[in-house]
């Protein structure tokens, strides 16, 4: 395993060089497209958040493998190398596994224990599997992820250290006061109807608001979540959409405002936000969760408005108290890196053993050949029962010596395990190959579609 991960995230950068660096979907297939092409990288799989833009790759080589992820990244965000590398941070192997470990437990997320991290790391994988950049390592490693971030949170009391950022957020919004009753009559505006968009409204739907109006570049995704709001056993809030085109007359009506979009320029400039406060006495709340930003940071010094975006979230997450439990996920996360790393290593060596067998088999049919030929009078019975004797004899001398060396192969420094059976053994270097290809093949086929 020669897994290399090169990130920047809020931990490493400000937001506005993150904001700089965000990476739209079609970008996102592109740097994946990019990286399998480079030399270095058999394997690549891209985990983009509003907070992480993170490369994660098969490597033969570290030193060629950072420069040449560094430089993808750097081409694809639009951010000039120089500007980008004091911002990044470089995982390997072991600590590239318990980097992202600790990033599926939310662990690393600003909000910590944040759970949303999961659905993100999904569709990280899915992509990767979908455009076959995602091989045996980087499936495995992802699906194991995803176990581990799951495991976390039905072991341990991880959530009740942190909220979703939509939840975060409106707490900072709402001043110290409960968010239910903060939020209690208020007229609120949601723009953008993705995931994120989705757990706004529906969170907000549930803290009392009094209506939501969803405003969606695409009307039908608008009119499902309206749907989705307002249908039996739902929230029972009122709920309709609007066109982008009549944001500007909602916000001269809204008590609170949440965006995120995927859209690379402002969706509230200054303007529209000073217009719709003119002649008004009510505040203004405004939520920016997307990146880089829907609402022009200008909001921030207007009279009667308040705006909350991923800057000043970053700066009331540092305060934030962790809970107790942390540790415990912590100590899951190391527990999970030295069990995933023990089976990578098996696996390592698994071709080599799978190939001394076949080896072994052929040794035996020949043989067997051979003595066809110097004692024709065997019969079928007779035939048979020297055949399984050998065999047996065969697999007895073998039992014991590949057992243990999966054992040691497992185990750190186990690596060289493989390399010593090979060169004890004479194995054709090619045999084993097929086998590892053979064996990667197989993998791909059971995980495509699966995460």
């Amino acid at each position: 395993m020669s897994l290399l991960v090169v990130g920047l995230s809020h931990r490493s950068a400000p937001v506005s060089v993150l904001e700089r660096a965000s990476l739209d979907p079609e970008t996102r297939v592109k740097l994946l497209q990019d990286t399998l092409a480079a030399e270095p990288a058999t394997e690549a799989a891209v985990l983009a958040t509003c907070n992480r833009i993170e490369l994660y790759a098969d490597v033969d080589k570290f030193h060629a493998g950072v420069a040449e992820l560094s430089t993808l990244l750097a081409q694809h965000s639009g951010v000039g190398l120089e500007e980008l590398t004091p911002y990044l941070y470089v995982h390997y192997e072991d600590r590239a596994v318990h980097h992202l470990f600790s990033v599926a437990c939310g662990l690393d997320s600003m909000v910590v224990g944040e759970g949303q991290i999961l659905g993100q790391i999904k569709d990280a994988l899915a992509r990767g599997q979908e455009l076959h950049t995602a091989g045996r390592l980087l499936n495995d490693l992802f699906q194991q992820a995803l176990r581990v971030g799951k495991r976390a949170h039905s072991e341990t009391g991880i959530d009740r250290a942190g909220q979703s950022l939509v939840t975060f957020g409106l707490e900072q919004l709402a001043l110290g006061t409960d968010v239910e009753t903060w939020a209690k009559g208020k007229r609120a505006l949601v723009i953008g109807a993705g995931s994120m968009s989705s757990l706004a409204a529906a969170t907000l739907a549930r803290a009392g608001v009094e209506e939501i109006v969803i405003a969606n570049r695409t009307a039908a995704r608008a009119d499902r979540l309206v749907q989705i709001l307002t249908e039996a056993g739902g929230t029972g809030v009122a709920a309709r959409a609007v066109a982008m085109t009549s944001v500007g007359d909602e916000l001269t009506r809204a008590d609170v405002v949440v965006s995120c979009t995927g859209s690379t320029g402002l969706v509230l400039t200054g303007v529209s936000v000073e217009a719709a406060m003119t002649g008004r006495k009510a505040p203004l709340a405004l939520l920016d969760l997307a990146m880089p930003r829907d609402i022009d940071a200008a909001a921030h010094r207007m009279v009667n408005v308040r705006l909350v975006d991923i800057e000043s979230l970053a700066e009331a997450s540092a305060d934030a108290p962790m809970a107790a439990d942390v540790d415990r996920v912590r100590s899951i996360v190391s527990d999970e890196v030295a069990a995933f790393g023990a089976a990578q290593r098996a696996a390592h060596i698994t071709p080599t053993v799978v190939a001394l067998r076949t080896m072994a088999a052929d040794v035996v049919t020949g043989e067997m050949a051979r003595l066809e030929g110097r004692l024709p009078g065997l019969d079928d019975k007779q035939r048979a029962e020297i055949t399984q004797t050998v065999r047996r004899v065969v697999d007895k001398l073998l039992h014991a010596p590949t057992v243990r060396v999966k054992q040691l192969a497992s185990e750190p420094g186990g690596a060289g395990y493989a390399d010593a059976l090979r060169t004890l053994f004479d194995l054709d270097p090619e045999t084993v190959a097929s086998v590892s290809r053979a064996d990667t093949t197989d993998a791909d086929v059971k995980n495509r579609g699966r995460v």
